[in-house]
């Protein structure tokens, strides 16, 4: 019987990266609990933490500007993690991870795989990044949904996130993508731990 684990993030499109996560370490997803936004997930840590000293808990979160490394925010968060808690931080943002298999987003953006960052952990704002990519898409359909319209004040697209949240569930593969993104393959390391694969 393959172990479940649940989790917490800060949004939907943070939920179909972690159950890609969770399947690809051979674990069930339990009950996903999106917090809808960074501060709202840090006023529920605690409660997260404490489901996990009986069953296995990820929580999933972004460092964006928070900190110059994950480690610092790791301790600020969560300074005595719970035996069952896979507390993991994406460098810089979540579409770091994605932008990470290369080949496959080159194809699903329709761009050239030479546009898409080498070192995505490098990236200022990978979000910013990820709209930037999109943007140069030849499918007229993608540049509509995931890029702002002009003087909307908007980061990103109308249908930005359904788009990630397809990449993400059908598109990306996490072992490829550990390849270019430390954060990532730790991450991996780590569920597989709490699913108790070798």
């Amino acid at each position: 019987m393959r172990p479940q684990i649940s989790a917490a993030v800060e949004g939907s499109t943070d939920e179909a990266v972690v159950r890609n996560l969770i399947h690809h370490v051979g674990a069930v997803p339990g009950k996903v609990y999106i917090q809808r936004g960074k501060g709202n997930l840090r006023q529920r840590i605690n409660g997260f933490s404490h489901a996990a000293r009986t069953s296995p808990w990820l929580i999933l979160v972004d460092l964006d500007q928070d900190a110059p490394c994950a480690p610092p925010l790791c301790r600020d968060w969560v300074p005595h993690p719970a035996p069952h808690l896979c507390f993991r931080v994406a460098v810089r943002a979540l579409e770091a991870w994605l932008m990470a298999d290369t080949d496959a987003l080159a194809s699903y953006l329709s761009v050239a795989k030479t546009r898409v960052p080498a070192d995505p952990e490098a990236e200022a704002d990978p979000k910013r990044s990820m709209v930037n990519l999109a943007r140069r898409s030849r499918r007229r359909a993608l540049v509509q949904d995931m890029v702002p319209r002009e003087g909307s004040g908007r980061s990103e697209g109308p249908a930005y996130a359904s788009r990630i949240v397809e990449f993400a569930g059908h598109h990306w593969r996490p072992d490829v993508a550990a390849e270019r993104s430390d954060s990532l393959r730790r991450a991996i390391a780590c569920l597989r731990r709490l699913a108790g694969a070798r």
